[in-house]
């Protein structure tokens, strides 16, 4: 008699072969995290030519490519998570997977893997796209934007089971994820950079959960980020990513709401 022997790599792959499946199959996601980053950083671009740049030291490539990246994390990974996990916990999916070998941090990471990856490879075509179409020199710090992306994909897929925590039905995962949207495109240095806001008002907006990504990012092609601000960037990623895990832990749903 033979038995099979599963690992947790070998587990959470075919549950992501199994989400990809699904995921191929939801159209409405596919065109959100696919269609809509490719073409907000046109509107930065746009915007980012009508601003003072130079005066804070920037360029229009500087704020279109962390922007781009920016756009990929909140609506290739994020929303696109949130619609996932709802969706697969309203049809008891999850639910029943718990009933197997799979644990819960392989539940979710399975679920999430395509996602990301598709967040990951969206990232790297748009980077490549930038930085040829608006002529960016090679990225002076390469290893600041390679963390800050990493990072990113992370904490947001994170926050988007927090999120789906909250997320009654799979209709109201269209619009929980928008709070999170919103202040991320405003207040991270999306469309306008930080540099340009007052003080005050700047120093808030550091502590949001995507800035420290896009700063990161931008520092890393730029050159311009000094180890203490590159530090704090790291230190505010980490802290936003653990306490989403916490969360995550204590209040994150596997069975629908009665």
């Amino acid at each position: 008699m033979s038995t099979t022997t599963t690992t947790p790599a070998s587990r959470m792959t075919a549950l992501a072969r199994a989400e990809l499946t699904l995921l191929g199959r939801s159209k409405g996601t596919l065109v959100a995290a696919l269609f809509i980053p490719l073409v907000m950083p046109l509107s930065v671009r746009s915007a980012a030519e009508e601003m003072d740049l130079a005066e804070v030291g920037l360029t229009p490539g500087a704020v279109v490519l962390p922007a781009a990246v920016g756009f990929s994390l909140l609506f290739a990974v994020y929303s696109a998570l949130v619609g996932v996990f709802v969706v697969r916990r309203e049809e008891l999916v999850l639910k029943r997977l718990r009933t197997g070998e799979l644990r819960d941090a392989e539940i979710l990471g399975g679920s999430a893997l395509p996602s990301v990856l598709t967040g990951l490879v969206q990232c790297l075509v748009l980077t490549t796209a930038c930085a040829v179409l608006l002529d960016m020199s090679a990225p002076s710090a390469p290893h600041l934007a390679v963390i800050g992306l990493l990072l990113g994909l992370v904490m947001c897929a994170a926050l988007a089971a927090v999120t789906a925590a909250f997320t009654r039905t799979s209709e109201s995962a269209q619009v929980t994820p928008m709070p999170l949207l919103i202040v991320s495109m405003l207040g991270s240095g999306m469309f306008v950079p930080l540099e340009l806001f007052p003080d005050r008002l700047a120093s808030v907006c550091e502590l949001l959960p995507l800035t420290p990504v896009v700063t990161l990012v931008r520092g890393g092609w730029t050159g311009d980020l000094s180890a203490y601000e590159a530090l704090g960037a790291l230190v505010t990623a980490v802290a936003w990513t653990l306490l989403a895990v916490f969360a995550v832990r204590r209040r994150f749903r596997w069975e629908p709401r009665h």
